[in-house]
């Protein structure tokens, strides 16, 4: 039998040096969340992740289970997968927190599958899950404004007005996560996809 519930999981890099990064906003999205869960990170029996598993949505809500890998963003597929593997769960389950650069900063989407548009996380959770049919929710962090490096720019920190917004930004993408476990896609795209 399959899990009936959700696995959530929020990309991002590890260690203190990237916590603030814009590369890391589905790991922010996921703290928020942990906390309207009331719980703690703990590491998870499957070894690769850490997790929580309780409900969200409000009374009596829906059971989930919040995942952050422990790995680098370009290995979050291993993680995700054994998370997926643990719970019997089948992709159109799973809820994938990240980071967008094709997106102004603070505009956010709710998609069920596509591409990888480059992101390098999704790439590795295709490769390990096989498929890209799972549910995004991505907040855009918006592109350098030069020639400059890519990598340099999402492995970088927020300017002092993005941060001031941050908080914001961040609630709101996890209202659209607790949207699409308890009012479905079409009713969410509708409120969040503007």
């Amino acid at each position: 039998m399959s899990y009936d519930g959700w696995i959530v999981v929020g990309l991002g890099n590890p260690g203190p040096s990237y916590a603030a990064t814009r590369h890391n906003v589905g790991y922010l999205v996921a703290d928020e969340l942990a906390e309207r869960m009331s719980g703690s990170w703990k590491a998870h029996k499957s070894g690769r992740a850490l997790a929580i598993e309780g409900r969200l949505g409000g009374m009596p809500g829906h059971r989930v289970v919040l995942g952050r890998a422990r790995s680098y963003m370009n290995e979050s597929g291993g993680p995700v997968s054994a998370l997926l593997k643990f719970y019997k769960a089948e992709p159109e389950r799973l809820i994938v927190i990240q980071d967008e650069i094709d997106l102004p900063y603070g505009e956010l989407r709710v998609k069920f599958a596509g591409g990888d548009n480059g992101h390098n996380g999704l790439k590795s959770i295709r490769k390990s899950i096989g498929t890209g049919d799972y549910y995004r929710v991505r907040l855009g962090v918006g592109r350098p404004r030069g020639s400059g490096e890519m990598a340099d720019f999402v492995l970088g920190t927020f300017g002092s007005v993005e941060k001031r917004e941050l908080d914001l930004h961040v609630n709101r993408a996890a209202d659209a996560v607790e949207s699409l476990i308890t009012d479905g896609p079409h009713r969410t795209q509708n409120e969040y996809n503007r």
